[in-house]
């Protein structure tokens, strides 16, 4: 097997290990150091531009018609929003501060909205693109409002507004998800002959999302070796976001099995928009517990990969 075939097939965990190791070899080899602190940042800021470009190309797909709210859209958003409240009710009765920081790590992953990319994974998985999209664009809104309620309980210090939280919401999710879904859709009406085209590149909008994450994982590297903090609370927070991505991933499927859904429904509250949830626990509450959804990342793009796999080796997905 030739490299290309090699990251055609794992393009997930080859993004993983090669964004891993790029950040390493530009931050701690000295030579490369300037080069980093030039394309770095670069590449931090194209991140939302790729973004935008494969969820165009996805988005060609979708019927107009297949773009309306369905039932588990509102039971997920109602899941999560009562595991963000058992979460936040146990960090307000305990006492130990590192419990504390472990349970606020765990709170951020829960919290996190979908991420805008999850319906490029759910074509390729065979889910509904339309209706992931539409649950995304439900839950970054819940997810604005929820945050002012929980977040001032979690950190007594966080101040952040309603208005505040859905202008950084909105500002985010317009850019990626609700411009290049309604040019994806202006393309199919008045341009059929160039969705069509676009619709032929099967493989692409997974290929650039492979090439995001490679950025997405040298930006939770850093993270993770920028913060201080060790033992037992370190792998607590590197291994609870394992357990919490298998527990809502299983939820998600379960719910979604019931309305015929289950791809679409296990990436919808499974697939977190984790840089949304680093920014947030950076900003607002314990820098340190954004270890916990820097471990997500890998874990929920992992669980993708297997999925994956799975997928094209049997046909079909059994959980």
């Amino acid at each position: 097997m030739n490299i290309i075939a090699f990251l055609k097939k794992w393009t997930l965990p080859s993004g993983l290990v090669i964004g891993a190791a790029v950040y390493l070899l530009f931050s701690r080899i000295a030579p490369l150091q300037p080069i980093g602190n030039v394309v770095g940042p670069f590449l931090v800021k194209l991140l939302p531009v790729v973004i935008f470009v494969m969820l165009y190309i996805t988005f060609c797909k979708i019927q107009l018609g297949d773009l309306r709210p369905r039932a588990w859209h509102f039971i997920l958003q109602a899941i999560r929003i009562a595991l963000s409240g058992i979460l936040v009710f146990a960090i307000l009765h305990t006492t130990d501060p590192m419990a504390k920081l472990v349970l606020e790590g765990t709170f951020v992953c829960v919290i996190c909205p979908t991420a805008a990319a999850a319906p490029v994974i759910t074509e390729r998985l065979g889910g509904s693109i339309a209706s992931l999209t539409i649950y995304t664009i439900l839950a970054n809104v819940v997810t604005s409002v929820i945050i002012p309620l929980f977040f001032p309980m979690v950190e007594k210090s966080a101040d952040i507004t309603f208005l505040t939280a859905f202008v950084m919401i909105l500002r985010r999710i317009t850019f990626v998800l609700i411009v290049p879904l309604c040019l994806a859709l202006l393309t199919r009406k008045f341009l059929p002959k160039v969705a069509a085209r676009i619709k032929e590149t099967k493989n692409l909008a997974f290929y650039l999302w492979g090439f995001n994450l490679s950025i997405i994982m040298g930006l939770t590297i850093r993270n993770i070796l920028s913060t201080q903090v060790y033992g037992t609370i370190l792998a607590l927070l590197l291994l609870l976001p394992l357990v919490i991505s298998l527990l809502l991933f299983s939820i998600g499927k379960a719910v979604g099995y019931h309305y015929g859904d289950s791809i679409s429904a296990g990436q919808a509250l499974g697939q977190k928009n984790t840089v949304v949830g680093i920014w947030l626990t950076i900003a607002f509450l314990n820098p340190i517990a954004s270890i916990a959804p820097c471990a997500y990342v890998v874990w929920q793009n992992l669980i993708n990969a297997w999925q994956l796999w799975y997928k094209q080796k049997y046909g079909t997905l059994k959980w």
